[in-house]
């Protein structure tokens, strides 16, 4: 087979997830590649989302999303402030439009508290005036710990972390195939060899390979010979439409409705500046959706449907206030109607694999998340 270059660690996706599982795994000595497909590190999901620390307010007590969610928050903050990464503890209100929604709020303030998140605070309609007056609702949650972040100032800061304790960045780099040969993965990396010969000499040998391809995981996890199709969750894609507010909001905080399927409602955030955007909503993919041609365009006009669900909330906001932003896809594991499902961090205890550790299903509170999840990789790949 010839000279094979070797590498102890390769993590496949340059996204927050990816780069930080990256940093953890370098600053725990271990050698570091990291192959990303875009020209880009941080352009795919982690570019087009809300920005949002979540406090764990939402998450099935016990599951990877509560636990990971309300250290990865604690990790998030005092990480920002120690590099000075811009970030703000803004807070957040979720809020009950009705009366029929009170018993839902009273479930997710419940939820909340067995998660660990203790600085919930009740809220009733003559404080919230007083808080956000062109807030309305008849019950609220006020969470002080929610926030925002810059997400490419943190990408650069743990990708800056991870080169400085050694780990490479390739990018333009998208891995075409992978199989085990019992000392390691051979990788194929597009643009190495010869693309259509799954025989080609590979590009690469990896100890231990870590998927965090994000939209991309299953696929790349199929192009793993060797790796079984029945540990392989099937793929679910939603996508969300961002519409920006014309102006400035009469908010300082956060404002989130009830949850809806496949999603946590069509929610206010600010970011930085204090320019507020509203989204995002869910428009659920075709199950046969292919991750590499997916279709970014904002559609105009499901901005109707967004005036509606704002006005909830908002009753004021003003006709043609809002004008389209962006669009977000998100690797769910989990279908319309169907209960949302937990993030799968699957090492080779879960699969039977050796050296591989699949990272699927990372949607929200991925962001928020991202370094508690580069701990549990690192965790994985130092107990083999």
């Amino acid at each position: 087979m010839g000279s094979v270059d070797e590498v102890e660690c390769l993590v496949v996706g340059a996204g927050v997830v990816g780069l930080a599982a990256s940093r953890a795994l370098a600053m725990a000595g271990r050698e570091v590649l990291i192959a990303e497909r875009e020209p880009l590190y941080g352009s795919g999901t982690s570019s087009r989302n809300s920005e949002v620390i979540h406090a764990g307010l939402y998450y099935p007590t016990g599951s990877l999303k509560a636990t990971l969610c309300v250290r990865g928050k604690a990790m998030l903050y005092a990480y920002c402030a120690e590099r000075g990464l811009p970030h703000r503890g803004c807070g957040k209100l979720l809020v009950a439009c009705g009366e029929a929604e009170v018993p839902k709020l009273r479930a997710l303030q419940a939820s909340a508290r067995a998660n660990g998140v203790d600085d919930l605070r009740w809220v009733e309609p003559a404080e919230l005036r007083t808080m956000e007056p062109a807030l309305h609702a008849v019950a609220a949650l006020h969470s002080p710990s929610s926030g925002i972040v810059d997400s490419h100032a943190l990408m650069t800061s743990l990708l800056g972390d991870a080169e400085h304790h050694g780990a490479t960045l390739g990018l333009t780099s998208p891995v075409r195939r992978m199989r085990h040969d019992g000392r390691g993965w051979c990788v194929q990396i597009a643009g190495s060899g010869d693309d259509d010969d799954e025989h080609a000499a590979p590009a690469l040998r990896a100890r231990w390979v870590v998927n965090a391809a994000g939209l991309g995981a299953q696929a790349l996890a199929r192009r793993m010979h060797g790796f079984p199709p029945s540990k392989v969750p099937r793929p679910v894609f939603a996508k969300g439409h961002y519409y920006a507010l014309q102006g400035r909001a009469p908010f300082t905080r956060l404002v989130y409705p009830m949850p809806a399927d496949g999603g946590l409602g069509v929610h206010l955030t600010l970011d930085l500046a204090g320019q507020a955007r509203f989204g995002p909503d869910v428009q659920w993919l075709p199950a046969d959706a292919d991750p590499a041609a997916l279709d970014y365009t904002v559609d105009p006009a499901r901005s109707e449907a967004f005036y509606g669900e704002i006005r909830r909330y908002w009753p004021a906001l003003p006709d043609g206030a809002l004008v389209p932003a962006y669009t977000g896809i998100r690797p769910k594991l989990s279908g319309p109607g169907e209960p949302a499902a937990d993030f799968r961090i699957d090492g080779p205890a879960e699969h039977g694999v050796p050296g591989v550790v699949q990272l699927f299903g990372i949607e929200s509170p991925g962001l928020t998340a991202s370094l508690a999840i580069g701990e549990v990789v690192a965790g994985i790949v130092g107990r083999a």
